[in-house]
């Protein structure tokens, strides 16, 4: 089980945060960021499967800033409202949050990146702007292509859905022409949020090698 506790971002906004720590000293930390459903159950599991992983793990709140605390489940009424917050996405204030997330772990060694849906594209736009990073991996984010001329400062691992109806695959092959250098991964048959268990999209098999391949990109960037 993990704590919450704030964070401080640069402009001096306060927002949450959910933290996991393993039992042993770590290999490193890995800031983990939200789906457009908030520090809900799915990504504070998440935070205590990497922490599971020897890894410090942090997960900031980043949509504090416009209603404190968010958390969603994923009804379709639950999803309508969820929508609603990225209508018109302040991505320089998330990445703000992100870097006050990065800031609090550094300490414990080399940090990585992951984010799931909205998550996964700013951890894309995390790896090209902001510092202290070593390695940054993307679940089916929507905004990567729009992004892609921006060169990533590490190296990136992208997961994405053959079925998923809000990222057309055109869109992917417009991140694999521009971005040659990052590792990209499409999953048959998987839809947008397959990796989330709580989904009615979930993929089990898909979720569990994009998971291994997270996992082993990791081990082989976030080393001392």
């Amino acid at each position: 089980m993990g704590q919450t506790l704030k964070l401080t971002a640069a402009d001096g906004f306060q927002l949450g945060a959910y933290r996991a720590d393993p039992a042993a000293a770590p290999k490193g930390a890995v800031v983990v960021i939200q789906e457009i459903f908030g520090v809900n159950s799915h990504i504070r599991a998440m935070c205590d499967r990497f922490a599971a992983q020897g890894y410090v793990a942090i997960a900031p709140a980043i949509f504090d800033r416009i209603e404190p605390d968010f958390q969603s489940g994923y009804s379709p009424e639950e999803v309508a409202v969820a929508r609603k917050f990225v209508a018109n996405p302040d991505f320089d204030a998330f990445l703000r949050d992100t870097q006050a997330a990065i800031d609090a772990v550094k300490s414990v060694g080399p940090v990585g990146v992951v984010g799931y849906c909205l998550g996964g594209s700013i951890a894309f736009v995390a790896a090209t702007r902001l510092h202290g990073l070593t390695a940054a991996v993307g679940y089916y984010g929507g905004a990567i292509a729009r992004f892609a001329d921006e060169t990533p400062k590490v190296p990136v691992l992208l997961h994405f859905g053959e079925k998923d109806a809000s990222i057309p695959l055109d869109s992917v092959e417009t991140v694999r022409a521009k971005r040659p250098e990052v590792e990209i991964h499409v999953y048959p048959n998987a839809q947008h949020g397959f990796g989330c268990d709580e989904r009615a999209s979930y993929d089990k098999a898909s979720a569990d090698l994009a998971g291994q391949r997270t996992l082993a990109f990791f081990e082989k960037h976030l080393r001392r």
